[in-house]
C-alpha cells in the first residue's frame, strides 16, 4: 500500500503544472452534484456552506501550498464547492414557471424573435414565434403582470398574413401547453431545458396574428435589433436560393437553422456531418482565420504599418472583432460561445507573448463559461465541444511534432516535396477528424443514441470543401449584401453545399451508415466524462488508466437492463417490448415525441401498434381474448399481465372479476377507480399525473415499477402533477 502511494505521489508531482487543468472539472462535478439531487436544499445548504467550504479549502491550499496533496485537496474541494454553489445561485435567479391556461387562449405580448422552420411530420412551412411581455385574456387572469418568461408559438407561414417582426406588439389566439414531462424515467429533462433558458412554454396558433403596435424603442432591444437583421439576410440568401442549399446557406451565415429539411438533417447525421449544420468553432475559426489572413496580409503591405506596428497582434484582434460579429449573426449560441472565449484568450495570448493555443485557455474558458452559467454542464453543445476541442489540443500535443517534422523535412525534387506537402496536409485533417470524432463518439452514443461509423471519410472531404469554398464565398455574400450583389457569390456558394449534400446522401445509404444505441444511464456519461479527461490532461503514461472508465461508461448501454413496459407521463400511452419489436398502444397528445424518445432509448427503428385482435408474432402478448377490444394479456417472465387501452366509460364501468383473476399487474390509460382492486400493481391516469412517466422491470421474483418523479426530484424546475406551474394572481390594490 505504501508503494502504491509513493508512485501516486510521484506521478503528481511529475504533473504538478497539469493540475490547475483539472479545476473547471471540479467546478462541473460541482454543479453536476447540485443538479442530481432529489431534492432542492435551502439557502444555508445550497449557497452558504458550499461558500464557507470553498473558502476554507482555498485557505487550506494556501496554507499548504507547497505539498502536492494540500493542493489538491484544497483546490479541489474548492472547485467542487464553488461548482455547486453557482449552480444554486444559477437555478433561483430564474422567475418561477407561471400557471398556463388550459384552453384557447387571447394573448398580447411583444414579439422577440422570429424564425422560420419547416414541420418535421409533412414539410410544411411554418413560423417560429417568441412572445415577451406576455398577458393572458382570461377572467382568471385579468390584471395580471407581463409574463417574465417568454413563450415559443408555432403557425403555418401561409396562415401568417401580416408580417411579423422583433419589437412588434402583437394579438394571439393560441392554444398553449406547459414544458412536458420526460417521456420515460431518466429520459431528457425538458422542464429543466425550459427553466434556464426562460421559456414558459409552448403553443399553436389558432388564427392569424394581429399586429397591434409597430416596433417602438423601448421595445426594440440590441437582441430584437439583431433578431431582425437575422430573419432579414436570411428571407435574401433564400429569395437568391430558393432550395436546399439556400437554408443551408442561410444556417452557415446567420444561424436559421430551422430551414433545413429534416431529411437533409437526417443524412447529414448519419454521415457524421451534423456538425456542419451547427454553427460553432469550425465556422468561427474560419471566419476569424479570413480577418486574420487579409488583415496580415493588408498590413505586409503597407511598408510605414509593417515596421512600426506588431502586425499578428492588429491581426488577431480584427480576426477577434470579426469572430464577435459573426457570432452576434449566428444567435450567440452555446458553442460559439465557448469557440469566442477560447479566442480571446488565444488573442490574449498573442498580445502577452505566450502560446496561444493550450489546454490553460480551454481550462480558462470552462471556468468562465460555468462560473457564468453552471448548468451548462448538462449541456449536450458544452459537452461535445469541450471534450472535442480538449482531444484535439491533447492528441497535437504528442502528435503535432511529429506531423510538424514530416511537412518540415527539405530536399528532394518538386513534385515530392508537393507530394509531402499535401500529404501532410491530409493527414492533419484526418487526424483533426479522427481525434474530435473518437472523443465525442461517446456523447453522441448518450444523447442521440447512435453511431456513424463512416464521420472520417466524409469530414475529410467535406471539411475542406467548407474551408476553403463554402465559407469563403459565404463571407464574401455578406459583404456584398449593401450593394444587393449577394447572388454574384451565394451562387458559387451553392455549388459547393451541393456537394456537400450529395456526399452526405451518398455516405447516409451506405450499409450500416447508422448504428443504433442503446440508452445510457447518467453514471455511464460519468464514467465516460471523467475517462476522457484522465486521458487527454495528464501527460505522463498513467494517462491510459482513463481508458477504463471510458470503456465501462461506453459498455453500460449494453449492459444495463431496460425495462419491460414504459407508460407516457399523460398515461395515454403504453409500450411494451417483446424480443426486438416495440409494440405501442393508446393515444396521446405528445404521442409521436413520446415514440420517438422510446425508440432512441430501446435503439429500434420502427415501432408497431397493439393488435386490436389477435396475438403478436412471439404469442406472449393476446389482444380481444374476451371479446372487449383494446383489452391485451401480455406474459413476461412469468408474470401476468392486463393493458386496458381503450375505456369509453372512462373507467366508470369496471372489469369484471373472472378477467382479473390470477393478474399480477394491470395497466389502464382510464381511471381504473373500482376495477381490479386486488390485483398487486395498478397504473393508470391517475398514477402517471402523480408520478410522471413509469417504467416496469418484470422479474421472475417480482415486478419494480420506477417513477419519472423519482428520477427529476422535488426540484424548483419539475412542475406539480399535470403540469402545473405558479397561478398568475393579479397584483392587490396596494401593490
Amino acid at each position: 500500500m505504501l508503494r502504491i502511494a509513493n508512485a501516486l505521489h510521484a506521478c503528481l508531482l511529475a504533473e504538478l503544472r497539469r493540475l490547475v487543468l483539472w479545476l473547471p472539472v471540479g467546478m462541473a462535478l460541482g454543479s453536476a452534484g447540485y443538479f442530481a439531487l432529489p431534492y432542492e436544499p435551502d439557502f444555508i445548504g445550497g449557497a452558504l456552506l458550499p461558500l464557507l467550504l470553498s473558502l476554507c479549502a482555498a485557505g487550506a491550499a494556501w496554507r499548504w501550498w507547497g505539498y502536492v496533496w494540500g493542493r489538491i485537496s484544497g483546490g479541489g474541494l474548492c472547485a467542487v464547492a464553488a461548482g455547486f454553489a453557482l449552480a444554486w445561485c444559477a437555478t433561483h435567479r430564474q422567475p418561477a414557471m407561471p400557471e398556463l391556461p388550459r384552453r384557447t387562449t387571447d394573448i398580447t405580448g411583444v414579439v422577440q424573435a422570429v424564425a422560420a422552420s419547416t414541420n418535421r411530420g409533412n414539410g410544411q412551412a411554418v413560423t417560429t414565434l417568441a412572445l415577451a411581455q406576455a398577458r393572458f385574456e382570461t377572467p382568471l387572469d385579468s390584471g395580471m403582470l407581463p409574463l417574465q418568461r417568454t413563450l415559443r408559438l408555432k403557425l403555418p407561414t401561409a396562415q401568417q398574413v401580416e408580417p411579423l417582426a422583433p419589437g412588434i406588439g402583437v394579438w394571439v389566439q393560441a392554444l398553449l401547453m406547459p414544458p412536458p414531462f420526460p417521456a420515460y424515467p431518466g429520459g431528457r429533462d425538458l422542464q429543466r431545458d425550459a427553466w434556464f433558458a426562460g421559456t414558459a412554454g409552448y403553443g399553436r396558433v389558432l388564427a392569424p396574428i394581429e399586429v397591434l403596435s409597430a416596433a417602438t424603442t423601448p421595445h426594440l432591444t440590441p437582441a430584437g435589433w439583431l433578431e431582425g437583421l437575422r430573419e432579414r439576410l436570411a428571407t435574401r440568401i433564400t429569395t437568391a436560393l430558393p432550395d436546399t442549399n439556400g437554408a443551408i446557406a442561410a444556417t452557415i451565415l446567420v444561424g436559421q437553422a430551422g430551414r433545413v429539411p429534416q431529411t437533409v438533417r437526417q443524412e447529414f447525421a448519419a454521415a457524421g456531418l451534423a456538425h456542419l449544420l451547427a454553427v460553432a468553432g469550425l465556422h468561427l475559426g474560419l471566419v476569424m482565420g479570413a480577418f486574420m489572413a487579409l488583415t496580415r496580409f493588408g498590413l505586409a503591405g503597407w511598408e510605414w504599418a509593417a515596421l512600426r506596428w506588431p502586425c499578428k497582434t492588429v491581426a488577431a484582434c480584427a480576426a477577434l472583432i470579426g469572430g464577435v460579429g459573426y457570432a452576434l449573426l449566428t444567435g450567440l449560441h452555446l458553442p460559439v460561445v465557448r469557440s469566442l472565449v477560447m479566442a480571446s484568450v488565444v488573442v490574449l495570448g498573442l498580445a502577452t507573448g505566450r502560446r496561444p493555443f493550450s489546454l490553460r485557455g480551454l481550462a480558462l474558458a470552462a471556468m468562465l463559461l460555468l462560473g457564468l452559467h453552471p448548468e451548462y454542464v448538462l449541456s449536450i453543445a458544452f459537452q461535445m465541444s469541450f471534450v472535442a476541442v480538449m482531444a484535439l489540443a491533447a492528441g497535437y500535443e504528442v502528435l503535432g511534432p511529429r506531423l510538424a517534422a514530416f511537412r518540415a523535412q527539405a530536399g528532394g525534387y518538386p513534385l515530392v516535396r508537393v507530394w509531402r506537402w499535401s500529404m501532410g496536409y491530409i493527414l492533419a485533417l484526418g487526424l483533426t477528424s479522427l481525434l474530435a470524432g473518437l472523443a465525442t463518439l461517446p456523447l453522441v452514443m448518450a444523447h442521440f443514441g447512435e453511431v456513424q461509423p463512416f464521420f472520417i471519410i466524409a469530414n475529410l472531404v467535406a471539411v475542406p470543401l467548407m474551408a476553403v469554398w463554402i465559407m469563403p464565398w459565404g463571407l464574401c455574400a455578406l459583404a456584398l449584401m449593401p450593394m444587393h450583389l449577394e447572388s454574384v457569390a451565394l451562387h458559387p456558394m451553392a455549388w459547393g453545399i451541393k456537394l456537400v449534400v450529395v456526399l452526405a446522401r451518398s455516405v447516409a445509404h451506405w450499409p450500416a451508415a447508422r448504428l443504433l444505441v442503446p440508452y445510457m444511464p447518467a453514471w455511464g456519461l460519468v464514467c465516460v466524462l471523467l475517462g476522457v479527461c484522465w486521458l487527454c490532461l495528464w501527460r505522463q503514461p498513467w494517462r491510459v488508466a482513463g481508458m477504463l472508465p471510458l470503456a465501462l461508461g461506453v459498455a453500460t448501454p449494453f449492459v444495463t437492463p431496460a425495462p419491460h413496459i414504459v407508460v407516457s407521463a399523460d398515461g395515454g400511452l403504453v409500450g411494451i417490448v417483446q424480443g426486438s419489436s416495440l409494440f405501442i398502444g393508446g393515444r396521446s397528445r405528445d404521442g409521436a415525441w413520446v415514440q420517438n424518445a422510446w425508440q432512441q432509448a430501446y435503439a429500434l427503428r420502427t415501432a408497431r401498434a397493439l393488435p386490436q385482435n389477435g396475438e403478436t408474432p412471439d404469442g406472449q402478448i393476446m389482444c380481444g381474448e374476451d371479446g372487449e377490444p383494446g383489452l391485451c394479456f401480455a406474459h413476461i417472465n412469468g408474470k401476468a399481465i392486463l393493458l386496458r387501452l381503450h375505456d369509453t366509460s372512462d373507467g366508470m364501468a369496471p372489469l369484471p372479476e373472472t378477467t382479473c383473476a390470477g393478474i399480477d399487474m394491470l395497466i389502464s390509460t382510464a381511471p381504473l377507480r373500482q376495477s381490479c382492486p386486488n390485483v398487486p400493481i395498478r397504473l393508470d391516469r391517475f398514477t402517471a399525473w402523480r408520478n410522471g412517466a413509469e417504467a416496469v422491470f418484470v422479474g421472475r421474483r417480482g415486478i419494480r415499477v420506477v417513477t419519472g418523479r423519482e428520477r427529476q426530484g422535488a426540484r424548483p424546475w419539475v412542475l406539480k402533477p399535470g403540469g402545473h406551474g405558479m397561478p398568475n394572481l393579479p397584483l392587490a390594490q396596494a401593490e
